[in-house]
């Protein structure tokens, strides 16, 4: 367990004494020089894998350099050594990163490679307990259903080129996980958690995209109007408010504040145009939603505690 501690307030408050002070303030500067040395060995590691790809500018080199990465911060991370956990860590998700790409590249980005990117990555994120690898993960999965972004100076994109599949997909997989969740051990419920929640994005995304575009077939028939899109999104959003409220999860009920603002805003520009009256309109509605949103929060926090 990790208990963050302001040394300075405490001592001020008569809580600790200076020779305590000093024990613990040594403690944080060993721990400081630690994390300072494992980052600086990492960023070796990094330059050092990428000029041998620069080198040999190839897939199979980008997976055999993935793999020797990934490895040496597992077996890191099997030696038990806490001190070098930042290290392995890193080395875990650069490798990760390398064979993902090295295999995307391979299967010139077919879905079969995003899945085989997905389970790796799920894998390697149970193994070093890694939240951020599990988010890529599903990242990669909702690629292999046409999700994805991209730039163009000044503008950034999102697409999601079947809003049904998506929405049923990660629906499902935020549901699995977090029964999941509930049923392993605690050093695993945060990653189960971190599936849930990146799925919620997902799903939010999906509906966003059909409410404006709706859903076709590959034959161009249409699967559900953006009507229904919009009118299912605010029944999910109503439905993900009431249980994230009697379960008291205030991560849920701000995800759903905030897509709910943005589904608010995205019908309501569509309706009424971008006029002066409905940007006022807009803007006065945004301050009382921040306010109603921050007020809540506290309600939260205080019930929680």
């Amino acid at each position: 367990m990790k208990v963050t501690l302001d040394l300075n307030a405490l001592l001020a408050q008569g809580e600790i004494t200076q020779a305590e002070f000093d024990k613990f303030n040594q403690f944080a500067a060993r721990g400081t020089t630690s994390l300072a040395f494992n980052i600086l060995i990492g960023f070796g590691v990094i330059a050092v894998s990428g000029a041998s790809l620069a080198l040999v500018p190839s897939a199979s080199t980008a997976i055999l350099l993935g793999v020797l990465v990934a490895g040496l911060g597992m077996s890191l991370i099997s030696a038990g050594q806490t001190q070098w956990r930042v290290l392995a860590n890193i080395c875990v998700l650069v490798g990760a990163l390398l064979f993902g790409g090295g295999i995307v590249a391979t299967g010139s980005g077919s879905v079969g490679s995003f899945l085989i990117v997905a389970a790796a990555f799920t894998g390697a994120g149970i193994l070093a307990r890694s939240g951020l690898l599990v988010a890529c993960a599903v990242i990669a999965l909702s690629v292999s259903v046409g999700a994805g972004t991209w730039y163009r100076h000044a503008s950034y994109f999102l697409a999601i080129q079947q809003p049904t599949v998506t929405v049923a997909l990660f629906t499902s997989l935020a549901i699995i996980a977090y029964h999941i969740s509930k049923r392993i051990p605690n050093e695993y419920e945060g990653l189960a958690l971190t599936a849930a929640r990146t799925s919620v994005i997902f799903v939010n995304f999906g509906f966003w995209v059909g409410s404006l575009w709706g859903d076709r077939n590959q034959e161009d028939n249409l699967l559900a109007s953006s009507l229904t899109f919009s009118a299912l999104w605010a029944i999910a959003l109503a439905v993900a408010w009431g249980w994230a409220w009697s379960q008291n999860r205030r991560w849920v009920v701000n995800v759903v504040a905030v897509f709910g603002a943005l589904h608010f805003y995205t019908q309501w520009f569509e309706r009424l145009g971008a006029s002066a009256g409905s940007v006022l309109m807009a803007g006065m509605l945004a301050l009382a939603f921040a306010i109603g949103l921050r007020t809540l929060n506290t309600k939260l926090t205080q019930e929680s505690t």
